[in-house]
């Protein structure tokens, strides 16, 4: 485990606090974390960690892209396997996904439907047999119903299924698949969110509601995993041209575009990777804005991590 150095506990928090900030923020934040020095520890501690999670070696990585058939999941996983990575893909539709193995050879596939928790409770147990060396998970899986709170009258059951499947998916998954991934030592966890979780989109309000919640868990999952060989990153896509957003739907940015760039960013360092209107200077400050309220937060109520 690394530690970080107890002259970590001097660093001025000012000088961990973005520019930008609003006076408000940053007077809250500097109140909040001179009381609470561990949180200036987070800080050093998040830099000498980045040396051992930033990077892995794709030619030997073994990935599991879960709604990986079509849209950014195969985009992902065709770059994975060019760079020699072994790749896993999961999807709802066998046509599909047969589809996605003839175009890319090597691939491997499972159908598997990500909003029942017994089938993440399947595909767990076949990772552990199938993919023992398992040390990158993307959870990419989503659908988007594209209706108003006033206009949606479906059942609950159907509106339960995009719930789950954006949120309560990933969430489940990551804490079965967690223990294989700390056994493999380094590795991602790689969340898919949206700008609909940053700026609601009221045409896909409960989407845009479970991407939110998704980039809150993200948070926390990596001040869970601090202290281990894990690295956290959240992916946001602004409108990217995939089916999501429905048959014939041709607005959003190239996907191989999207793909070819953030594939590419994935190998650096980054928490949160956007492009187009999600990697701007404004999306990226409302970002960062929170990241020291948080980490005063966090040491307030210290909570058992992975690493300890």
């Amino acid at each position: 485990m690394v530690s970080a150095p107890a002259a970590c506990l001097r660093v001025p928090v000012e000088s961990t606090l973005p520019s930008s900030m609003p006076k408000l923020y940053r007077a809250v934040a500097t109140r909040a974390t001179r009381t609470n020095p561990p949180a200036n520890c987070l800080v050093e501690k998040a830099k000498i960690l980045m040396m051992s999670t930033n990077s892995l070696d794709l030619s030997k990585a073994n990935v599991l892209i879960t709604g990986g058939s079509e849209g950014i999941g195969r985009g992902l996983a065709e770059r994975f396997l060019k760079a020699g990575s072994t790749v896993f893909i999961t999807g709802r539709n066998p046509a599909k996904l047969k589809r996605a193995v003839s175009d890319l050879p090597g691939l491997r596939t499972l159908v598997n439907d990500i909003s029942k928790p017994e089938e993440r409770i399947r595909l767990a147990h076949d990772l552990q047999s199938g993919l023992p060396d398992l040390n990158v998970v993307i959870n990419n899986a989503g659908i988007q119903r594209r209706i108003s709170l006033a206009s949606d009258t479906a059942p609950w059951a159907e509106r339960q299924i995009e719930i789950d499947t954006l949120f309560a998916g990933p969430v489940h998954l990551n804490s079965l698949l967690i223990p294989l991934l700390l056994k493999n030592g380094a590795g991602w966890i790689v969340n898919v969110t949206s700008a609909g979780g940053f700026i609601p989109q009221v045409f896909a309000p409960i989407y845009s509601a479970c991407k939110a919640a998704l980039h809150s868990y993200t948070v926390a999952l990596r001040h869970a995993l601090q202290g281990t060989a894990i690295r956290v990153v959240e992916l946001i896509p602004p409108a990217v041209q995939t089916g999501l957003a429905g048959q014939g739907a041709t607005h959003g940015a190239p996907l191989d575009l999207f793909c070819d760039d953030v594939f590419a960013r994935l190998q650096g360092s980054e928490e949160a990777i956007g492009f187009g209107p999600t990697d701007t200077l404004e999306f990226k400050q409302l970002i960062e804005a929170p990241k020291p309220l948080f980490l005063a937060s966090s040491a307030r109520f210290p909570v058992v991590t992975y690493g300890n």
